[in-house]
Order: C-alpha cells, then sequence, then structure tokens
C-alpha cells in the first residue's frame, strides 16, 4: 500500500503542485505538436509551393525523369523562397522578433507583428474568389482589411491560388516541348520507323533547345517576375 502511495509519474504529481505540472506537461505537447507542423505550415503561407511545382513542371516538360534529382529541386526551391520571402522575413524580425526579444512588446504584441507582413503577402497573391470560397463556406463576414483576415481561410485559399498561378506556368512551359514531341513523332511515322520510341528521339532536341535559350534563367526570372 505504501508503494502505492509513493509511486509517482513523470510531469504527473498527485500533491499540492499536480495542477502546475500538467499544465506544464499540455504546453510541452503543444509546442512539439506545433513544431512537427511548422514545416507544412511555412510551406504553404511561402513561395515554396509555386517555385516547386514550376521546377517540377520543368522536368517533366524536359522527360528526364529523375534529372535533376529531387534534392536539387527542392534545395533550389527553398533558395529561391527564402529571396523572394527576404522583404517579409526582415519586417518580421525588426518589428516582431527583435522588440520581442528586447522585452519591448509581449508574445501576444510580437505574433500579431508578426503576422501582419505574412497576411499581406499571402493576400496579395491570393484571389478573391478563392477567399471568398473559405468565407462562404464558414459563414463568416467578409473582412474591411488585411488584419481582419483569418489565417485559417486565408492559408488554404493562397495554397490553391498558388497551384493554379503554377499550373499556368507550367503550362506555358509544356508548348514548345510539346510541339518537338508532335514534330519527331510524326516525322517517324512518316518514316516508317513505328517501333522507334518518339521520346528517345525528342530528348536530345528538347535539351538543346532549353539549354540554347538559356532555360534555367528564363524559368527562374518569370518564377521572380510573378512576385
Amino acid at each position: 500500500m505504501d508503494l502505492l502511495i509513493n509511486l509517482t509519474i513523470p510531469g504527473l504529481d498527485f500533491g499540492s503542485n499536480a495542477t502546475e505540472d500538467v499544465s506544464v506537461t499540455v504546453q510541452l505537447v503543444l509546442l512539439l505538436t506545433v513544431l512537427s507542423l511548422a514545416p507544412a505550415i511555412l510551406v504553404l503561407m511561402t513561395c515554396f509551393t509555386r517555385i516547386v511545382v514550376v521546377l517540377s513542371f520543368v522536368r517533366s516538360a524536359l522527360a528526364t525523369q529523375s534529372m535533376p534529382p529531387n534534392q536539387v529541386l527542392v534545395g533550389l526551391a527553398l533558395f529561391l523562397t527564402f529571396f523572394v520571402m527576404s522583404p517579409v522575413l526582415s519586417e518580421i524580425n525588426s518589428e516582431a522578433l527583435q522588440p520581442y526579444l528586447n522585452e519591448e512588446i509581449g508574445q501576444e504584441e510580437a505574433l500579431d507583428a508578426a503576422e501582419l507582413p505574412i497576411k499581406e503577402f499571402m493576400a496579395g497573391h491570393t484571389r478573391e474568389k478563392d477567399l471568398a470560397l473559405f468565407y462562404k463556406y464558414a459563414e463568416l463576414e467578409k473582412p474591411e482589411s488585411v488584419e481582419d483576415i483569418r489565417l485559417t481561410a486565408l492559408v488554404p485559399a493562397f495554397a490553391i491560388s498558388e497551384l493554379k498561378t503554377a499550373f499556368q506556368i507550367g503550362f506555358i512551359i509544356f508548348i514548345p516541348f510539346l510541339i518537338i514531341d508532335m514534330v519527331v513523332a510524326s516525322t517517324l511515322m512518316a518514316m516508317g520507323m513505328m517501333m522507334l520510341p518518339p521520346v528517345m528521339i525528342s530528348l536530345p532536341f528538347k535539351i538543346l533547345l532549353f539549354v540554347l535559350v538559356d532555360g534555367w534563367y528564363l524559368v527562374v526570372e518569370s518564377l521572380l517576375l510573378s512576385f
């Protein structure tokens, strides 16, 4: 009986400090949950989605399968994301992070100050139709300003807007390579080479065209100008 009474569980104490220990445990669980979801949240709240989808379209249009590798595309997309988002990150650092670290503002004020630049960036690249979809579904009143937009509605609206823009850019990228495939396929059929895969012949021509026009420069330039 004494053994049961003296038994303690880490993080849980049935003595006078029980409430405080349980609160600390709950806060720790919530912190770990936020950290585990942070990468997905940050990806959907930045320009990463548009960039990585467009780069994937380039690789698909070239039909080079795993070249460039996924690690290269994701790494390039990450650094382009940091480059595009640098003004927003600088504003968050100056308006929210540094004042909070210097104990000039509280935690809630820092979060509010950090939300505004992110909201302004996402709202500037979100279609009104996409945002209205989520506000209509949740039966919310139309926001009067960017500050009044809820992140729970803005984040998915921004994500589908970015996907639509990325697919539009990807369609334009596909057109010249599709023309090359059609010309090669028609030529092979006219020559009676039915058993020769057109992709095998068109691949060198597509790579040559991409290199001659400096394709990576044009793709990255188009992505930067789209923001």
